[in-house]
């Protein structure tokens, strides 16, 4: 107990300690939203990926979808890596630097409503944003309550308090820098510890290809009466596993705090390597959850789904591990937990402030001011969603994913096509970002009061919010091709920022002989 509290003390100091370092860099809005987008490549890809995997991978969905898919469950890990890190490096990295620069935008709320010329766009989306981040933030302390009980026998309400005063202390303090700087010492014990901790998994199953060997032992005839079904390459379900991998890839081009990460890079060349680091710290912290998650069957003895649901797999699964290991692994959620949530306070407050409270509510707004009531606001959301995740736990609302479902199918789905379009294409219209908008709200709040009005296999959240996001990616250019054009002169002095020559090394390109 005393190496785990150790642990614990010195891992926390040094999270506040970053904080207080980087309060110089937080003194303006910019400094404090965007670390005055200067981030060079690896804090703007460790950033990315902490913010991309939390407890709620490691627990809820390695759990969840490695109990119903076997080994396949691989490919949700296989599908973040090179869908929802590397194309999205290479698809939104550059322009969205570039296009929210030259607009001026520091949250992606004010980029649509620069984009498209429409304040009431910008208010929609920052409301959507406040409202659908708070479930995915109360899952977030929801996975660290098995793990915190296994390890020390701390009451949950204590650890949750603990986790979120701590974490608001140094996003405070130092803003979107600290955070960015934290998420990178976060990132490297998430990279240690989830390659410590598979190792000791499977060492305690005699190895991988005898853990292999028993996973295709196993029999579930509710899933499937094939043989070896959950040892095989696609697993009992390819359809929603497909839907998995669908929304938490592809899911990340549209959320808010994942796409603000673009907003802070510093040059060309940390988009290149921030993503080659990117998408291997994704093949790694990601694609380590959900294979270890695979083999959570072998403990089907231990686990009870029916009485504590599939969060209670993985921490089953680790229980049995050496105390050193198991300080390790709740360091682990933790450094996943506090990143992400580090990520969702910023920009929910960030979000507030810039584009529903300034000039809409309060009249003149200095930069001192707004990085005050965003400071403020910070502390509000926290508090909000400590409250939400204490009521959730004494409830019994256990369920990891289906929170996270809600919340990523809601925001990816709204913004996803919009925002891409909004990049890429002059024709899209404000008209079709609103259909966008409904659409997938209207969607997802149905999916949680309306669930048996439903199709069986949009019921889950998961499939839902997978649906949302393909079906903006459709329902935006038709919309568009039927409504009103946009402004031409604003469209053509929005998109000129990519016709702007510049000079570079010729290290960086090459030149033209002629």
């Amino acid at each position: 107990m005393g190496i785990k509290l150790g642990m614990l003390l010195v891992f926390f100091a040094v999270m506040v300690g970053i904080g207080f370092y980087c309060r110089k860099n937080a003194t303006d809005v910019s400094g404090f939203v965007l670390g005055g987008r200067s981030v060079g490549p690896w804090l703007t890809a460790f950033a990315y990926g902490t913010s991309y995997f939390s407890a709620v991978v490691f627990v809820g969905y390695a759990g969840q979808f490695g109990w119903k898919y076997g080994i396949a469950a691989t490919w949700a890990g296989i599908g973040n890596a090179l869908l929802g890190s590397l194309l999205a490096w290479v698809v939104l990295g550059r322009r969205t630097r570039i296009m929210t620069q030259h607009l001026d935008s520091a949250t992606m709320p004010e980029f649509f409503g620069k984009r498209f010329g429409s304040q009431s766009l910008k208010i929609a989306a920052s409301v959507i944003i406040f409202i659908f981040l708070i479930p995915y933030t109360a899952s977030l302390y929801n996975g660290l309550s098995r793990l915190f009980g296994m390890a020390f026998h701390i009451d949950y309400s204590i650890c949750v308090i603990v986790m979120a005063v701590l974490t608001g202390i140094y996003v405070i303090a130092g803003g979107y820098m600290a955070t960015a700087i934290n998420d990178f010492i976060q990132g490297i014990i998430m990279i240690v510890g989830i390659i410590t901790v598979i190792a000791a998994v499977l060492n305690s199953q005699g190895g991988f290809l005898a853990a292999l060997e028993g996973l295709a032992q196993v029999r579930d005839p509710s899933v499937s009466d094939v043989p070896g079904v959950f040892a095989s390459f696609f697993g009992p379900d390819p359809l929603n596993l497909l839907g998995v991998v669908i929304l938490t890839s592809l899911g990340t081009w549209g959320l808010p705090q994942m796409t603000q990460k673009f907003y802070a890079i510093k040059s060309e060349k940390a988009i290149d390597t921030g993503t080659v680091i990117s998408t291997l710290f994704a093949a790694v912290v990601a694609g380590g959850c959900y294979f270890l998650g695979g083999f959570g069957r072998l403990f089907s003895d231990q686990v009870d789904i029916a009485a504590n649901g599939y969060d209670s797999v993985v921490p089953t699964m680790l229980s049995g591990l050496p105390d050193i290991l198991l300080a390790v692994v709740v360091i682990l959620v933790l450094s996943a937990s506090m990143s992400t949530l580090s990520s969702l306070v910023l920009t929910s407050s960030s979000t507030l402030t810039l584009d529903l409270l300034k000039d809409h509510i309060v009249k003149d707004m200095d930069q001192k001011r707004q990085v005050f009531v965003m400071r403020c606001l910070i502390v509000v959301f926290i508090a909000i969603s400590v409250v939400l995740a204490i009521v959730q736990y004494k409830s019994n609302v256990t369920f990891i994913a289906q929170l996270m479902g809600v919340s990523w199918g809601a925001l990816a789905g709204a913004f996803l096509a919009p925002f891409l379009f909004g990049l890429y294409w002059k024709k899209a219209t404000k008209a079709a970002c609103w259909v966008s908008f409904l659409f997938s709200t209207v969607v997802m709040l149905a999916n949680i009061g309306l669930n048996t009005l439903f199709p069986a296999v949009l019921r889950s959240p998961i499939n839902a919010g997978a649906f949302c996001m393909v079906a903006g990616l459709i329902l935006v250019p038709v919309v568009s091709l039927f409504t009103p054009k946009p402004n031409a002169q604003m469209v053509e002095e929005t998109f000129s920022c990519f016709d702007q020559k510049v000079l570079v090394r010729q290290s960086q390109a090459l030149g033209d002989p002629n």
